[in-house]
């Protein structure tokens, strides 16, 4: 596996790349954050830059530049395999009104004997991720490892953008199969997050709307512990995440706010929030967080003396607490995982990851990261 990162930016463009090796390049993901990328002329740079690769990607709060984070541009990282392939496919969301099979057909279109991982780039805002995940994993056997995160849009939450072969576009899912005989692949996942306050009744809630908590408005409860971060909610709730279960015998998940809706007194979230289950508030820190990074390193690490390929995604809500301490996630991850490790991903509005009740589950709040290797 051999690899290089490049950078765009408004002033220059992309710059950087090494023209000699670009046609062999196989896959090209790309994470970006500034209007320019939208454009048909920007995606057609960066095609003819690497005339023969998969370009995939997504619009992020955050692009991973090794153990940098770039912001209001775009990072591209530019791979050629060894012993591999690589296959994209995507759908659009409207032409479906099951995400849970929406997240089968995904599935079942990239099905193959030495298929090994699948990383997924969904809107971030229309998807129910919790549904999306039920599907994947319904379709792809044990083996078959699946990561990946929902598109970001800093703290606005206003439109998502996934890069799939084309122009950035809203409303759309693209799937990443990485195919070999020798192919590994090696996730870890962690959070960092603790529970506060009383444990409360899930008394209404639909797919992954929430109406009421302990028969009360579920917003007004929830601005009632806000307090003075309720005036700038939606994107405040990044700092309060929930915590959600079905019973008290299940295994719980983060879910974090996407929307708000006043005249129903709801609350949207990124994953499923189960009707008749249990929720709590949670809270953080910087060290907690920074150390839970680690922790996700040391699940995906592997022994390794050539390069590989190491996909990150993050929440943009651990980004807000951790403020100008941001890359030491990173930093403590490169330390990890060694000098090898080619460093690439984006701050999400949800990950997607192998820990919880099922195979593959909605995170939120977590870092999620897999190691790709030859």
């Amino acid at each position: 596996m051999k690899s290089e990162q490049i950078r765009w930016s408004s002033k220059s463009g992309w710059s950087g790349h090494d023209e000699l090796n670009a046609a062999s390049r196989d896959l090209v993901l790309v994470f970006f954050d500034h209007l320019a990328c939208l454009t048909q002329e920007w995606y057609q740079e960066l095609s003819r830059i690497y005339p023969n690769a998969i370009i995939a990607g997504a619009s992020s709060a955050g692009s991973v530049l090794d153990t940098v984070i770039s912001d209001q541009d775009a990072v591209a990282t530019a791979i050629t395999f060894e012993r591999s392939q690589v296959r994209c496919i995507s759908k659009k969301v409207s032409e479906f009104t099951d995400m849970e099979e929406f997240g089968s057909s995904l599935g079942r279109d990239l099905l193959a004997d030495s298929l090994r991982h699948v990383f997924i780039l969904s809107d971030g805002l229309i998807v129910n991720g919790s549904e999306l995940a039920r599907g994947l994993s319904n379709v792809l056997p044990d083996g078959v490892s699946i990561t990946g995160g929902m598109a970001g849009d800093g703290t606005r939450f206003g439109t998502t953008y996934v890069v799939a072969q084309g122009q950035a576009e809203t409303g759309i899912v693209a799937a990443i199969g990485f195919y070999g005989e020798t192919l590994r692949a090696q996730s870890g996942c962690s959070a960092g997050w603790e529970e506060f306050g009383a444990e409360r009744h899930i008394t209404h809630s639909e797919g992954n709307v929430l109406y009421t908590i302990d028969n009360k408005p579920a917003l007004e409860l929830y601005k009632s512990y806000l307090g003075e971060f309720a005036a700038d909610l939606p994107g405040s709730g990044l700092r309060f995440p929930m915590s959600v279960r079905k019973n008290v015998t299940s295994f719980p998940l983060i879910r974090t706010l996407l929307a708000i809706d006043e005249e129903t007194q709801s609350l949207t979230f990124a994953g499923d929030i189960p009707n008749g289950g249990l929720c709590r508030l949670m809270k953080t820190n910087m060290d907690s967080l920074i150390e839970h990074a680690g922790l996700a390193a040391e699940t995906s690490k592997i022994d390794q003396e050539e390069e590989f390929l190491v996909l990150l995604v993050s929440c943009v809500g651990r980004r807000l607490v951790l403020g100008q301490l941001c890359e030491e996630e990173l930093e403590i991850i490169r330390e990890i995982l060694g000098e090898k490790a080619i460093l690439t991903g984006f701050y999400s509005y949800g990950e997607l990851s192998e820990v919880g009740e099922s195979r593959c589950t909605l995170h939120n709040q977590t870092m999620t990261l897999v190691s790709l290797y030859e």
